[in-house]
């Protein structure tokens, strides 16, 4: 039995080397695992963008979901808030609000990601790819630092105030030394938080099915490490 076994992985070892081959054989393994990463990235993304940029994307997936700022209650209601924030109707359609403000935040980030991605050096790709479950997620963040935040805070500012509807204003209004500028700040913070959460759970569920991407290089890799 154990005979099989080891021919069975000395087989699928073989298809893995081949695939990976087939992909980067002019500059070495170092280059294949790299494509590997950036694949794996390319569908990571697109598939949490797929979820989040559909209307109510944000708010109807609770990974993503945008929680109100502490100033303005936070996840509950208290009796130190003011009157208006809570109703709890009120506190709905706000948080619903500042939701679609978050998807105009990510419509300029899904580009800028799609761009990184193609562009970024990939260093120890070995070690990406063998990996905890959100190796390349973790990798890719910590590679665009805050950049992401800076280019989805003008697009989020605009969504607060395109969708406002007098519910983000009165909102503000209620508390003492809280403006516009500071709920965009929070928005995009947690929007920031949100699309890495996303990209990460996508990432974990093609590494434990890769044949969902029905893309062979994935399928090859990352069915040999499961």
């Amino acid at each position: 039995m154990s005979i099989l076994f080891e021919r069975r992985q000395l087989l699928l070892a073989g298809a893995a080397g081949a695939t990976l081959a087939l992909v980067g054989c002019a500059s070495g393994p170092r280059y294949s695992l790299a494509e590997v990463i950036r694949r794996l990235l390319v569908a990571a993304s697109q598939n949490a963008f797929a979820l989040l940029l559909q209307p109510g994307g944000f708010y109807d997936h609770s990974v993503a979901r945008i929680a109100l700022p502490d100033r303005l209650g936070g996840g509950r209601g208290t009796g130190i808030l003011s009157v208006v924030l809570q109703s709890q109707s009120f506190r709905d359609r706000l948080q619903r609000q500042l939701n679609r403000a978050a998807e105009k935040g990510a419509e300029r980030a899904a580009p800028l990601i799609a761009d990184t991605i193609r562009m970024v050096s990939i260093e120890a790709a070995d070690e990406i790819v063998r990996g905890g479950p959100q190796a390349a997620t973790r990798f890719l963040r910590g590679k665009m630092g805050i950049a992401l935040f800076d280019a989805m805070l003008p697009g989020i500012s605009d969504g607060l105030r395109l969708f406002d509807d007098q519910v983000i204003n009165r909102a503000v209004q209620s508390v003492t030394g809280f403006d516009m500028a500071a709920l965009g700040q929070d928005i995009t913070r947690k929007a920031d938080d949100a699309i890495w959460a996303a990209i990460g759970l996508e990432e974990e569920g093609i590494r434990a099915n890769p044949q969902k991407t029905n893309d062979p290089l994935l399928i090859g890799v990352f069915g040999l490490l499961r």
